[in-house]
């Protein structure tokens, strides 16, 4: 069977009548900017292959539901963003109630470095990436996917709000609400850093 190479509507509309071949193209386009978004949701490349998996199963499931008008790679993502948020919610779930259990007997100040790193060693530090990955985690959900589709995967305005179902004022607000909220778990850190090295300097 010829099929239009390239095209999401006609591959679409043929995996509807039952060509696997033709969904299996859907899936080796679209797979690899759909493990990008759920790398970017979750930090851990396993997760992002399940969510991949997961991604595909349920798009193929539900395939008698798409309509031809409707952007093929608009709906998936939308799929996977609702994976990854799953996901996510599971694991902080599971971290939640892990932290609730070791939380006594832990002494802070163990855990704090003896020699205070640079600013530029900071920023690039496990730390940091740790606690971007942990502020993320505390967004709202509509909150994470529209910062990490417009920061992490550049999309515009109007891509972000289809996939998320939302209006452009809403799609910009969650994505400012991101922002701030991501600004002011951060920057105590990043300054705390700055003035160890500024007070570390005039010792010297």
């Amino acid at each position: 069977m010829n099929r239009m190479v390239g095209s999401d509507a006609a591959e679409v509309a043929q995996a509807q009548a039952g060509d696997q071949d033709a969904f299996r193209a859907l899936v080796e386009r679209h797979s690899r900017s759909i493990f990008r978004l759920a790398y970017r949701m979750t930090n851990n490349e396993q997760d992002a292959e399940e969510i991949v998996q997961e991604t595909f199963l349920r798009a193929y499931k539900r395939l008698g539901n798409f309509e031809e008008r409707a952007s093929f790679k608009t709906w998936i993502y939308r799929i996977a963003i609702n994976c990854s948020l799953d996901l996510v919610r599971s694991r902080q779930r599971v971290e939640e109630k892990r932290e609730v259990e070791s939380a006594e007997g832990n002494d802070p100040v163990a855990a704090v470095p003896a020699d205070s790193p640079s600013p530029e060693r900071l920023v690039l530090s496990d730390e940091v990436r740790r606690k971007l990955q942990s502020a993320l985690g505390r967004l709202g959900p509509l909150e994470r996917a529209a910062f990490v589709m417009r920061h992490f995967e550049g999309q515009s305005i109007e891509e972000i709000g289809r996939a998320l179902g939302l209006r452009t004022s809403a799609t910009k607000n969650n994505i400012f609400r991101a922002v701030q909220k991501l600004r002011r778990e951060l920057e105590p850190m990043v300054t705390r850093a700055w003035t160890r090295s500024c007070t570390a300097a005039q010792m010297e």
